[in-house]
């Protein structure tokens, strides 16, 4: 399509009410986003960045993937159509996959690359 461009990112999203921390947020966000329940998880990045009102603090996990049924997605970006397709894209844990895709944000793109290969060991 004209005017769009392809990137790739991670499942993700705000913490809302009724989320009892981060890793129920990510628990949430995982089902909504591509339908799949996760293992344990652990943060490994934080980004804090200054915003207009409010400092954005994204944090990411690491988390294995139990199961995955795209049936069950239910997030309502599903339905608008100007924030992309949620297609979930398996991509192996190495640099060279890593390099391959245009991952945002970029510190997480670098931080995967960096690290990418120790974790697939």
């Amino acid at each position: 399509m004209a005017g769009w461009h392809l990137f790739y990112t991670t499942v993700g999203g705000g913490v809302e009410a009724e989320d009892a921390d981060l890793e129920a947020a990510l628990r949430r966000e995982a089902m909504e986003e591509i339908g799949a329940t996760i293992g344990p998880a652990s943060e490994f990045l934080t980004l804090t960045e200054p915003g207009d009102k409010v400092t954005v603090v994204q944090h990411f996990f690491r988390a294995d993937v139990v199961d995955i049924d795209l049936n069950r997605r239910s997030g309502p970006e599903l339905d608008d159509p100007d924030v992309g397709d949620f297609s979930p894209v398996r991509v192996a844990l190495d640099g060279p996959a890593m390099r391959a895709l245009e991952l945002h944000p970029p510190e997480l793109a670098d931080y995967l690359q960096e690290h990418a290969e120790t974790w697939g060991a």
